[in-house]
C-alpha cells in the first residue's frame, strides 16, 4: 500500500495506490489540529465515561468542526463560528424528533452516532462554550 503527497500552491495531491487525489488546504494549521481533536474525541468516546465524556466531549465537538471548516475554506471567523454554532445546535435539536428511531437498524446505528441519543440544555451551553474558546484564541492570535 503506498500512499504520500505533495503539497503545491494550496493544493495537496493525495496519491493511494495509482489514484491521485486533490484536495485543497488552506489552512495546515487548523487541519492538524482537527486530526488531533478528531483522536482526542475518539479516545474520550471510547474510554472515558461521566464528566470527560458527556461534558468535555461537548466542548471539543464544534472545535473539531470549527477546524475542519477553515481547514477547507476562507471563511472569516465570525462566519465559521456561526455556521458551527448553527449546525452544533440543529444536531442537538434533530435529537427531540426521536429521528434515529425512524429508521431500520443499521442506518439507526448511524444516526445515533451522529445525533446522539438524547436532548439536553447542557450540550448547548457545551457548544457554546467551546465556541468561545475559539472566539477567544482567534482572539489572542488576532485572526478577526
Amino acid at each position: 500500500m503506498v500512499f504520500f503527497f505533495i503539497s503545491f500552491r494550496n493544493c495537496t495531491y493525495y496519491v493511494w495506490r495509482h489514484y491521485t487525489f486533490k484536495i485543497l488546504i488552506y489552512h495546515k494549521k487548523y487541519l492538524i489540529s482537527f486530526v488531533l481533536l478528531f483522536i482526542v474525541e475518539v479516545v474520550i468516546a471510547r474510554y472515558a465515561s461521566g464528566f470527560l465524556r458527556h461534558t468535555i466531549g461537548d466542548v471539543i465537538a464544534p472545535i473539531l468542526v470549527y477546524c475542519f471548516i477553515k481547514s477547507f475554506t476562507h471563511i472569516s471567523v465570525s462566519k465559521a463560528l456561526i455556521v458551527v454554532l448553527l449546525i452544533s445546535f440543529a444536531i442537538e435539536f434533530l435529537q427531540l424528533s426521536n429521528l434515529q428511531n425512524m429508521y431500520p437498524k443499521n442506518i439507526a446505528y448511524y444516526l445515533k452516532i451522529i445525533l446522539g441519543t438524547s436532548f439536553d440544555i447542557g450540550d448547548l451551553i457545551a457548544y457554546t462554550l467551546g465556541l468561545v474558546i475559539v472566539y477567544v484564541i482567534e482572539k489572542i492570535n488576532h485572526q478577526f
